[in-house]
């Protein structure tokens, strides 16, 4: 195993990144009935073309997940880090942006299914503290499902100061707060967009909050303390997605 590459495991996980140009695949482990679903799943071009390919059985593949108790469905793979983006290059001369900021999060599933989410819902891109991101978790990538391979993740060492460049550039800064005066249905959404989501136990930081332009919530039930932050962020980017394509089929 090289310095720089780690595994991943699961089939949405390892077909997306066999599938991504910028992803390196070095090795693939799979087992005789992974191998045909592949074809299945890309029948017009072989993914498995200048990979190496070991067939495995389930439980010699086992080793792979058993620390994380993860069903590695007969996929396991081998691959390099893609380039990370540059913040700062990617907002140049781009208008209507929206970009998901995770301050304090660092739960693995929740950031995985977070990204999911963003993928889904075509946001821009997910910022998040470098130290914070757990770019080689077999959890994060499981639960991401293969979306990692289709978003940017800006790594910045500093969420205050990114905050306030971003600002400085033009951009709203949204920190969802259950305490927040408004419901985020209620907000225009137009422009340049930050959406901050803090941690599920504390939420955001005292001082990062002070860079929100608003404190913004999701009305929910009030006999629920809360939503789980990937819940919360599926919601909200739902909902920027219909307005998109609402604003796009009426200006048609």
């Amino acid at each position: 195993m090289n310095k720089s590459s780690f595994f991943i495991i699961g089939q949405h996980a390892v077909i997306e990144a066999l599938r991504n140009p910028k992803r390196k695949v070095l090795r693939v482990f799979l087992t005789e009935d992974s191998k045909k679903n592949i074809h299945k799943k890309s029948p017009n071009k072989n993914l498995l073309n200048d990979v190496k390919v070991y067939f495995k059985t389930k439980k010699e593949l086992d080793k792979y997940s058993t620390r994380e108790n993860l069903q590695h469905q007969g996929y396991v793979a081998e691959v390099e880090h893609i380039q990370k983006p540059i913040l700062k290059e990617f907002i140049k001369e781009k208008n209507n942006v929206t970009l998901i900021c995770l301050d304090g999060v660092t739960d693995p599933r929740n950031i995985g299914s977070l990204i999911r989410s963003a993928a889904s819902f075509n946001i821009d891109g997910v910022i998040i503290k470098e130290r914070n991101f757990p770019s080689e978790s077999k959890l994060m990538y499981k639960a991401a499902s293969g979306a990692i391979e289709y978003i940017n993740i800006f790594e910045v060492s500093n969420i205050n100061s990114t905050l306030k460049n971003l600002k400085e550039k033009n951009f709203w800064v949204y920190g969802f707060d259950g305490d927040g005066k408004e419901d985020f249905t209620d907000i225009e959404w137009k422009g340049n967009n930050i959406l901050l989501f803090g941690s599920e136990g504390s939420g955001m930081h005292k001082h990062t909050s002070k860079y929100a332009d608003f404190l913004v919530k999701i009305e929910i039930n009030e006999k629920i303390e809360s939503l789980n932050i990937s819940n919360s962020a599926a919601i909200v980017l739902h909902h920027l997605s219909y307005l998109k394509k609402k604003s796009w089929l009426i200006n048609k």
